[in-house]
Order: C-alpha cells, then sequence, then structure tokens
C-alpha cells in the first residue's frame, strides 16, 4: 500500500480505468460473439444488423485508446468477412 498521496489517487484512476476499459472489451467480444452466431445460423438479416452495432463499438474503442486502430480495422474485416460468407 502506497504512503504517497498521488500514488494513491494515482491507483484509485488505475482501478477506475481498469473497470471501465475491462467493460468495454467485454462489451465489445459480446458484440462479435452475437455476429458470429447469427452468421453461423445463416441469419444474414441479424447478422447485418448485429454487424453494424459491433463496427460503431470496435470504431468507439479505438478512438478511446481501449485496443489499437490496427486491431479494430481487423476485427472489422474478419466480421464483414464472414457475413459476407452467408448464402
Amino acid at each position: 500500500m502506497p504512503n504517497i498521496k498521488s500514488q494513491i489517487k494515482r491507483d484509485q484512476t488505475n482501478k477506475a480505468a481498469n473497470e471501465k476499459n475491462s467493460a468495454a472489451k467485454s462489451e465489445l467480444r459480446t458484440a462479435i460473439k452475437k455476429v458470429e452466431s447469427y452468421a453461423a445460423a445463416a441469419d444474414k438479416e441479424n447478422a447485418t444488423v448485429a454487424l453494424r452495432a459491433a463496427i460503431a463499438l470496435l470504431d468507439q474503442a479505438s478512438q478511446a485508446g481501449i485496443i489499437s486502430a490496427n486491431s479494430a480495422n481487423r476485427k472489422k474485416s474478419h466480421l464483414a468477412k464472414v457475413v459476407n460468407a452467408i448464402a
């Protein structure tokens, strides 16, 4: 346990940021899994709607610095390919 006031404050902000980032990443993973599950079920309409939502979340996470821009772009590309492959 730190006894320096600034480090105590820093630990508090780090913990809050970690919780916020973890929740955002969890939400991202859920959105990605939703798209993939609709794609596996060959439900193109719902997959397309879920894809739009997932892309929006990925862009927001990228802008906030939660994930890198390259990671967001890679995931968006993968999801688009999965949805476009539905017959």
